[in-house]
């Protein structure tokens, strides 16, 4: 960006301390299928991992931005399928989409076949082709790749160099820098990791902590039966199946802060598109919710409580490193009571350091359209 046009939001973030109470539920199981815990200032904690609940809120922000008129990239391993699809759109015959696609996909996503030396048949058949790798990529960016295959009659070795390793930096290059703001705001809002072409990582200008239980959290078991609907003469009475899962009530603390000039950035410095990406975002935080069992102990709580800070300087984050206690008043109260200590005396502490232009809250009788309409207006 040139000096002309120098990010007027450089710097500047916007905070979202949220406390969210969620009762019998599992919003996020661990390998067993228990509710994930962290040992925090030496009691358990509930916790909901960071990548789960930015999956739900990415997701839900597909769904508004969609709505307002954001095009959005896709995450997934399926990159061939979307070169082939483009490649037809643009005159490809079956054969050369089909081509084209896997090549891109090979780049990406494929690893080399290892040497067959020393490897029984056994190993040998065993051997992956592909790994697990997840490629976040936007319509234009297909686009511009098939554009150039196009040129070269869809053939794709006229585009890459015969070296796999190479041929991601090559696609990087004809990518060049993508602007979001046509489409991908999904990119520049949660970032994008390419191991293969690091020319082509985005820094995320949204970035989430993993929700935990400002209080000590036990883990509970619901046993469980399940009766079978036809009954069998002289069958005995009981259950068709038993089992169990396991489940915890929590009140949990949400950090998640939005860098504003790493989103400009990223969107090309499009105020407009910028404005409505802003808007989804927090619409999208508001409502997400983790979906893991929701059909069988539905979670849907939404905020109870949030302190929303604007600020140009450094991030502050709550630890609730000491458990908050009920006293027979639940754990709402003294969990918005020691947020609000926490927040205000670091504060004073750090001055300039953290310097808060702004702060918005959001309680029982706060209408989050008034919430986002407060926020955008002071930025």
């Amino acid at each position: 960006m040139s000096l002309e046009n120098k990010n007027k939001y450089e710097s500047l973030i916007v905070e979202f301390h949220i406390l969210q109470n969620s009762s019998v539920a599992c919003l996020n199981r661990d390998d067993v299928g228990a509710p994930k815990t962290a040992m925090i200032g030496g009691a358990l904690r509930a916790r909901v991992s960071s990548q789960c609940w930015k999956r739900s809120v990415r997701l839900m922000f597909h769904e508004i931005g969609s709505g307002v008129g954001l095009t959005l990239a896709s995450r997934t391993k399926l990159i061939g399928d979307l070169v082939k699809k483009e490649c037809l759109n643009q005159g490809a015959n079956e054969k050369q989409a089909e081509v084209c696609g896997l090549k891109f996909e090979q780049a990406f996503i494929g690893k080399e076949k290892k040497k067959n030396e020393n490897k029984t048949p056994e190993e040998v058949g065993n051997d992956d082709e592909t790994n697990n790798t997840l490629m976040f990529i936007s319509p234009s960016e297909i686009k511009t790749i098939v554009e150039a295959f196009s040129k070269a009659q869809f053939d794709p070795d006229k585009v890459l160099v015969k070296e796999r390793k190479k041929q991601p930096e090559e696609i990087a290059k004809i990518l060049k820098k993508p602007n979001f703001s046509l489409d991908g705001q999904d990119i520049a809002l949660f970032g994008r990791m390419v191991a293969k072409a690091a020319s082509m990582n985005v820094e995320a200008a949204a970035s989430f902590s993993h929700a935990i239980s400002t209080h000590k959290v036990s883990n509970e078991l619901d046993f469980f039966t399940a009766l079978d609907d036809i009954k069998v003469e002289k069958e005995e009475l009981g259950s068709g199946h038993m089992g169990t899962n396991e489940f915890n009530s929590a009140t949990y603390y949400r950090y998640v802060c939005l860098n504003l000039g790493v989103l400009y950035d990223n969107l090309s410095g499009n105020d407009d598109i910028f404005k409505k990406t802003v808007v989804a975002f927090i619409k999208s935080l508001f409502i997400a919710i983790p979906a893991a069992r929701q059909y069988t102990m539905a979670g849907v709580s939404p905020w109870e409580y949030a302190i929303i800070n604007l600020r140009k300087g450094q991030r502050l984050q709550a630890s609730f490193e000491k458990p908050v206690k009920s006293y027979e008043e639940g754990f709402l109260l003294p969990s918005k009571k020691a947020l609000n200590e926490y927040l205000e005396k670091k504060e004073k502490n750090y001055g300039s350091l953290f310097s808060k232009i702004a702060q918005f809250r959001f309680e029982e009788d706060c209408s989050i359209d008034n919430l986002i309409s407060e926020i955008t207006k002071n930025i």
